[in-house]
């Protein structure tokens, strides 16, 4: 019993610098893969361990290795124990919530270039009936996805299919003002992507960046594979007086949730402003079918 208050003296402050710490690390802490993070908690709470025995009175020549470790057991058996009993919880109770929250995202994704479209369909019914109708088989392979349960992860060039399909769709009204660059020469086809993670930001570049201009605009989209993580990026004109602008951080606002219900701290998006160009940049794992 003695011993085992001993241990508790160091312990309690300990977890005490513990919950400190971790709460003003959280931030770069939930970046880092689970293992890492975990064995990152595990090192902090060695040192804090350490650094509570070491200033509980022991100097540096009379250092009893046998009590500082059991001190290291104990602390790390606790932390262990919580570690356990938080991923379990976390376990149990994140997939029917994930399932829900995926669920109420996915039913905003919905086009505006709808009644455009038909509209665009409809002036080429005389004119180009061939070109009519393969806009109409995209417009039914679009909505087919949109409206389906789009819970699950799906292959990366059904993204980039999509994604052109809706990128015809847009040139029938919007012509030679729209110019696409697709640079997917080092994508992997088979990784798989939350769907319709590209096409809402394509809807987006579209209506915020070439709607708006006079001259022809371009939209540039980067799919490549660096190390185990799938990179896209994409970039369009950016016009800084624009007055609708708040749709457009709803949208990636909605997509960061998904990537953070799919992949947690490994799912990211970043976007910037540079000389007049709007970047998006998303990063996921490199994830694919067993």
């Amino acid at each position: 019993m003695p011993e085992f208050m001993e241990i508790a003296a160091v312990i309690q402050p300990v977890l005490l610098l513990s919950l400190l710490l971790l709460y003003a690390l959280h931030r770069p802490l939930a970046r880092l893969p689970y293992a890492t993070g975990i064995a990152a908690v595990l090192l902090l709470e060695l040192i804090l361990t350490t650094a509570a025995y070491w200033f509980g009175g022991t100097k540096a020549d009379n250092i009893d290795m046998g009590t500082i470790s059991r001190y290291w057991i104990f602390g790390l058996g606790v932390s262990g124990v919580l570690l356990g009993y938080f991923n379990l919880r976390s376990r149990a109770f994140s997939p029917a919530l994930s399932e829900a929250r995926l669920q109420a995202l996915q039913a905003r994704i919905r086009p505006h270039f709808l009644f455009n479209s038909i509209n665009a369909v409809l002036s080429l019914i005389r004119a180009n009936p061939k070109r009519a109708e393969q806009a109409l088989e995209d417009m039914a392979d679009l909505f087919r996805v949109l409206m389906a349960d789009n819970r699950q992860l799906s292959p990366l060039q059904r993204e980039v299919e999509l994604c052109r399909q809706y990128l015809q769709l847009e040139q029938l009204r919007l012509g030679e003002r729209l110019k696409v660059e697709w640079h997917i020469d080092n994508m992997p086809p088979d990784a798989l992507v939350p769907p319709l993670v590209l096409q809402p930001l394509l809807e987006n570049a579209v209506y915020h960046g070439i709607e708006p201009l006079a001259a022809p605009g371009i939209i540039s989209i980067n799919i490549f594979k660096r190390h185990d993580e799938v990179h896209m990026v994409l970039r369009n004109p950016y016009q800084p007086d624009g007055d609708h602008h708040g749709g457009n951080k709803m949208a990636l606002n909605n997509i960061r949730e998904r990537l953070a219900l799919h992949f947690d701290a490994e799912g990211r998006l970043e976007s910037k402003i540079s000389d007049d160009i709007y970047q998006v940049h998303i990063t996921i794992p490199f994830v694919v079918t067993a």
